[in-house]
């Protein structure tokens, strides 16, 4: 077992939503704060995995080497189609249009730098959405809150209102698999 608060971690993330995960579950950590650029690859898969990769990597010189780095990047998946950050408001509202009375998916990769080795993977979850009126839309819009949020809504805040049902972990949803982590932590820190 690896007892969170004798882990030190160094967050490659701005995500106040990481933060909280790592908290809430004892980790100790810091903050690292890079610019990053996020890119679409052939698969939502290799985008996330691979735009978590490149975050941590970009950020591998102020890792300490007694910490474990840890970066991550979630994407929405309608179908074959990734919806990113919305760039408008206009923008939010057709993602939530289109995200009304469906299932989506919603993957995170994440990669972890442990004792110098890089060691990444992903964790999906799949989301129902209520059948959302205009009304509804327009308001959750008017919030703010959709737009720095991948697929336009955050679960954590007042899109949890339209969720209708979650298959898979909640915590991915959010942005950050902590079981999954902790897991591949485990295995990696014993040896």
């Amino acid at each position: 077992m690896v007892r969170p608060e004798r882990v030190k971690i160094a967050l490659v993330s701005s995500s106040p939503r990481r933060r909280e995960i790592l908290q809430m579950t004892g980790f100790s950590f810091r903050v690292v704060k890079i610019e990053a650029k996020e890119r679409e690859y052939s698969s939502p898969y290799e985008t996330a995995v691979k735009n978590a990769e490149s975050k941590l990597l970009s950020a591998k010189d102020l890792i300490e080497p007694e910490e474990v780095g840890l970066a991550a990047d979630t994407v929405v998946v309608l179908g074959d189609e990734v919806l990113g950050k919305p760039k408008s408001e206009e923008e939010a509202v057709e993602f939530l249009k289109r995200l009304s009375g469906t299932w989506h998916t919603v993957i995170t990769g994440f990669s972890l730098l442990i004792e110098g080795k890089v060691v990444s993977s992903f964790e999906e979850s799949r989301v129902k959405f209520k059948r959302l009126t205009r009304e509804e839309i327009e308001w959750y819009v008017s919030t703010g809150e959709p737009l720095d949020k991948a697929g336009a809504y955050g679960i954590q805040g007042k899109g949890a209102l339209f969720v209708e049902r979650i298959e898979g972990d909640f915590f991915n949803v959010m942005g950050l698999p902590i079981g999954k982590i902790y897991d591949i932590l485990s295995l990696e820190l014993k040896k």
